[in-house]
């Protein structure tokens, strides 16, 4: 079944509202609904080091786990702040993974309990559709195409998809989609 994007800006808010005692669990969705990189990518790329010095603007490099390939983590004002909030709490070690498991060893959280939390989060705040870990790389694009207005193609070259097309049947552009706009006035 596939996961969908959070498509309502109250919910996104709930969400963080949700998160405020869980530090490091507000940190993963502020970062995933922001980056647009997958969830794999920044459970095992970063490092708490990785953003520890970083300021609003600075790319963080990172090697995508899936791909392979080169991809940036931008430090944006949320992102920052939500840093900040996690390392103040947590007070991590600097070669600690930046999404650490609780049991006790130094290995980040799996994509599957990822997956558990954001369908938790979900709930607690009345989403009824299918949620997964996939939901905050694909709410990001969800509010930079529906928000912002960002075209397809730079949505595309940020995802590293082969072309739009693929970038809309990943965010479930459909044709009800496409009739629903028929109906508006001008």
């Amino acid at each position: 079944m596939r996961v969908e994007p959070i498509r309502e800006e109250r919910q996104v808010k709930a969400i963080k509202r949700l998160l405020n005692d869980t530090p490091r669990d507000k940190l993963l969705f502020v970062m995933g609904i922001n980056s647009g990189l997958r969830v794999q990518t920044l459970l095992n790329e970063l490092r708490v080091k990785d953003l520890l010095y970083a300021k609003v603007g600075d790319s963080i490099p990172v090697k995508e786990s899936k791909t392979g390939k080169l991809n940036y983590l931008v430090v944006n004002k949320e992102i920052k702040k939500t840093f900040d909030e996690y390392y103040e709490a947590l007070e991590p070690e600097e070669d600690f993974y930046l999404f650490r498991s609780r049991k006790g060893v130094n290995a980040p959280l799996t994509t599957y309990r990822v997956t558990r939390l954001v369908k938790g989060w979900g709930e607690a705040v009345g989403i009824k559709h299918n949620l997964g870990a996939h939901t905050l790389r694909k709410t990001f694009c969800w509010f930079q195409r529906m928000k912002y207005g960002t075209t397809w193609e730079v949505l595309c070259k940020r995802l590293n998809h082969s072309s739009p097309s693929i970038t809309r049947a990943y965010m479930g552009v459909t044709e009800e989609c496409v009739t629903e706009i028929l109906h508006h006035s001008i």
